[in-house]
């Protein structure tokens, strides 16, 4: 029973608190945007636990993966439309 309320309680009800003042605070676009990082996560995690080799192609789609969240995000645009003027 306390495995359960544990559960209940941790797991579930107090990630959905945090889930929702992220939610409020980011906005839904930006919140969205962490489900690219399971797939780098997921293969860091891979090579520290598993022992899994990081070949040539995981590096590019982990460059691929960062390179559009940083196009997404927006502020690398704006900062250089205010030092280039464009």
């Amino acid at each position: 029973m306390g495995a359960i309320i544990g559960l209940a309680l941790l797991s579930t009800a107090l990630a959905y608190v945090i889930f929702f003042r992220i939610l409020r605070r980011a906005g839904s676009t930006n919140l969205s945007l962490v489900t690219l990082l399971i797939p780098v996560s997921a293969l860091l995690l891979g090579v520290l636990f598993l022992g899994e080799v990081v070949e040539p192609h995981h590096l590019v789609g982990m460059g691929l993966i960062g390179s559009g969240l940083v196009i997404l995000d927006g502020r690398l645009w704006r900062l250089g439309r205010v030092a280039f003027g464009f």
